[in-house]
């Protein structure tokens, strides 16, 4: 039997527990007076620093940051049009990022009860360190995927070793003429994607972190 070119998919995921939770918290305040809600927000948002710095003193908390003041001004209509005195808003942003999802839990239990606290959405994630090194694992073994299943084509087809000719992140390689456009769109995908596991709800048990890749070779099997 002549030459045969095999074009084959290699793909692998891994599934990680979180390392990192991020949350942000809100501090809002409102009333008639200005000066009188930005020095109350300003006294609320005060122990939620310090409960945060502790925190990070304390290793539990190992980035957190503050956003400036911010404060609007609305005037509300009566139930007879009328336009009323304004109502002033102010509030300030945290967000801090906890290594342990036990830790996080206790420290919203701590604060969810303050005054003017609201919490938002917890984002988590993997270190920049872990994330690298599991992307560069995961797509050497969709490459290592791709060369069995051309390996195991060429046997079938009673042939020996395969030699690479081509590899590619998914959707990249040309087609062959005899490979219709079709499975192309079919092939379209990032080739290397880490999904991360903020959600729309708070979680404190949250799922695990999927890192996945796809790859796309192309083989000469003799």
């Amino acid at each position: 039997m002549s030459d045969v070119t095999v074009t084959v998919r290699g793909e692998h995921e891994a599934r990680l527990a979180p390392e990192r939770a991020t949350i942000r918290v809100s501090v809002r305040a409102e009333g008639p007076e200005r000066a009188a809600v930005v020095d109350r927000v300003m006294r609320l948002a005060e122990p939620v620093r310090e409960s945060i710095t502790e925190r990070q003193e304390g290793g539990s908390v190992v980035d957190w940051s503050s956003k400036r003041l911010s404060v609007r001004a609305e005037r509300p209509w009566n139930n007879e049009g009328k336009r009323l005195a304004p109502v002033y808003y102010a509030s300030i942003d945290l967000t801090a990022t906890f290594a342990e999802a036990s830790e996080l839990s206790i420290w919203v239990s701590d604060v969810s009860p303050w005054d003017g606290v609201e919490l938002g959405w917890v984002d988590w994630h993997l270190t920049p360190q872990t994330t690298a090194r599991v992307e560069r694992e995961v797509a050497a073994e969709a490459v290592r995927v791709a060369v069995a299943r051309a390996q195991a084509y060429a046997t079938a087809l009673g042939l020996g070793d395969v030699v690479p000719l081509e590899i590619a992140d998914v959707g990249l390689i040309a087609p062959t003429p005899a490979q219709p456009m079709a499975g192309m769109a079919k092939a379209r995908g990032a080739a290397l994607m880490s999904a991360d596991a903020g959600g729309g709800s708070m979680e404190y048990e949250p799922d695990e972190i999927v890192i996945s890749a796809t790859v796309e070779a192309r083989f000469l099997a003799r």
